[in-house]
């Protein structure tokens, strides 16, 4: 079978990564071989990548090329082999997520990230660059994700940003989703669980994606 990509994106506290295993427990039921991983992080070397672009501070743009780093070894070490084996690789977070947080958050050339995701994201096997097939945007107000990660645990530093910063990384995300409507699927993350995987396994399904 063909591999298929699919990445989940939304600002922090947009409740994507409770809906990540289920859809992960669809695939399997349909028989799917599947990968769960996320970014930055998925192999040794980008998870050290993961703990000093979350923790450490530093500026917009050692900021992005860690990230683009992490990026380069999780797409040759993980997805790309799984995507050649024909299983399906769900993430939590990809390429929009950096232009979301370190673009539109941190205020960082939206050109200079576009240069790097051409140059990261050229692969062996892949048509121009790698993009996911799918991208499950959780879209919800910010001031509804602040509530809701409001003493659930010790924030990273980007957890720990003021609710202004999420209003520009939604936006973000809201300008990639724009760009390229037909790889995403937006979601309403305002609404309760079991809606908000009701939507989920519908826009999936509706694709053709999960049978």
């Amino acid at each position: 079978m063909k591999g298929l990509f699919v990445s989940f994106e939304g600002i922090d506290g947009a409740g994507k990564s409770t809906h990540v295993e289920a859809l992960a427990a669809a695939f399997r039921a349909a028989g799917r071989g599947v990968v769960l991983t996320r970014e930055p992080g998925g192999t040794p070397l980008a998870e050290k990548l993961r703990a000093l672009a979350l923790n450490e501070p530093m500026d917009a743009l050692t900021e992005a090329l860690l990230m683009f780093a992490a990026r380069r070894d999780h797409l040759l070490q993980v997805i790309e082999p799984a995507l050649a084996r024909g299983e399906v690789v769900l993430c939590d977070r990809f390429t929009d997520a950096t232009f979301a947080y370190q673009g539109a958050g941190r205020g960082f050339d939206l050109q200079v990230l576009a240069t790097l995701e051409q140059w990261v994201q050229a692969v062996p096997g892949a048509q121009g660059i790698r993009q996911p097939d799918l991208t499950v945007w959780f879209d919800l107000d910010p001031a509804v994700a602040a509530a809701r990660l409001a003493g659930a645990r010790v924030p990273d530093k980007f957890e720990a940003q003021p609710q202004a910063f999420f209003a520009r990384v939604a936006a973000g995300y809201a300008a990639r989703a724009a760009a390229d409507p037909g790889r995403f699927l937006r979601v309403d993350a305002a609404q309760d669980r079991a809606a908000v995987w009701a939507a989920v396994e519908e826009g999936v399904r509706a694709r053709g994606l999960l049978r």
